[in-house]
């Protein structure tokens, strides 16, 4: 099942360092299967408020995401972008191709309605 690298980047310092990190960080991602599916693009804000920068990369399962982020050629580049934006970062299983949104929902409660 896919999983997903997740970052939503609230602040992002301009500079070099961009530059840096996105020349390098394919090749981070290619021993993982890892590949861009959201990149910067603007939203259509539909409800709310938007002011954060998003990026999903997805992977062939959690296990590929994790040895992705920790691998030593992503670490070696972390740094450039830690220590020029703000945000948050998160691992994340996908969900099955056949999942219903009511799947979610204890039984119990399930049979309830």
């Amino acid at each position: 099942m896919p999983a997903y690298a997740v970052a939503l980047i609230s602040e992002a310092r301009e500079g070099l360092w961009i530059v840096s990190y996105l020349k390098q960080i394919d090749a981070t991602l290619a021993p993982f299967g890892g590949r861009f599916i959201v990149h910067g693009e603007t939203p259509e804000v539909k409800e709310g408020h938007w002011t954060n920068t998003m990026v999903m990369i997805q992977f062939p399962d959690i296990d590929a995401a994790r040895g992705w982020y920790d691998s030593p050629a992503y670490q070696a580049i972390l740094p450039l972008r830690t220590g020029n934006t703000e945000g948050t970062v998160v691992l994340i299983d996908g969900t099955p191709s056949d999942h219903k949104g009511t799947d979610i929902l204890p039984p119990a409660l399930l049979a309830q309605a």
